[in-house]
């Protein structure tokens, strides 16, 4: 029995000594150029979604640019530079919530077989309607406050070709993105971005946002060190 575990063990030294080893990727996402201009989204077909906001009109976050021109909702995953590598696999449970009529965070990016806790944090019903390129199709209600479901998404989906939405609330919309590595990250409130236990090499990295499309650039991870990448997207 003993001599049969050896492989396994060694296995996981090889593979543990290979995680301890990586390094960090961080930066911002900039934007430069003419702002878009998106439309406020006005709830008043429903009651109860609009008595949430006070009445008033919602940002519909389709473009979120702070006052230092940092971008909000930006996926940053590599694209290329991660064949052949090992990633540990990421048990971290991934939230979408439903807050005030609702997805939030709007762009959510997890890796094969990571859980998603889908909840509905508002006293009122919501359903989840799920559809995507590779990992099929589902719709469910949550009519509830406190309702929560489980949802583990096996195969890789590149950012736009999975969303989620809210047929009672058109306005209600998120984005999947799904990987077999955990080389990627979305920008935050600051525009900034961080991605630890990064095995080193060299990657191509591309950053995606919902209405400006993608900007890549190429990045070398070097053991134990941080590689410092910004991005910029123009808009003329």
């Amino acid at each position: 029995m003993f001599r049969g575990m050896l492989p396994a063990l060694l296995v996981l030294a090889l593979t543990g000594d290979l995680w301890a080893q990586g390094g960090t990727i961080r930066g911002k996402v900039y934007f430069e150029g003419t702002p878009i201009r998106t439309r406020p989204v006005s709830m008043k077909q429903d009651r109860a979604c609009d008595a949430l906001h006070g009445g008033k009109t919602v940002d519909s976050g389709e473009f979120v640019l702070n006052a230092d021109n940092t971008l909000q909702n930006v996926l940053i995953y590599a694209k290329s530079g991660t064949q052949g590598k090992v990633f540990r696999p990421v048990r971290t449970v991934a939230v979408l919530d439903q807050v005030g009529c609702w997805y939030t965070p709007r762009v959510l990016a997890v890796m094969t077989g990571q859980p998603v806790e889908i909840r509905n944090s508002d006293p009122l019903l919501h359903n989840v309607h799920f559809t995507s390129r590779n990992n099929g199709e589902f719709n469910i209600g949550q009519p509830n406050k406190g309702a929560k479901m489980t949802r583990q998404f096996d195969k890789p989906e590149l950012p736009g070709t999975a969303t989620f939405k809210c047929d009672v609330h058109p306005w209600m919309r998120a984005y999947l993105a799904v990987f077999d590595h955990s080389v990627f990250a979305v920008s935050g409130q600051d525009g900034s971005f961080t991605i630890r236990n990064v095995p080193p090499g060299t990657y191509t990295l591309e950053a995606w946002h919902e209405r400006l499309g993608t900007v890549s650039q190429t990045v070398t991870v070097r053991s134990g060190a941080t590689a410092e990448v910004n991005f910029k997207f123009v808009r003329r």
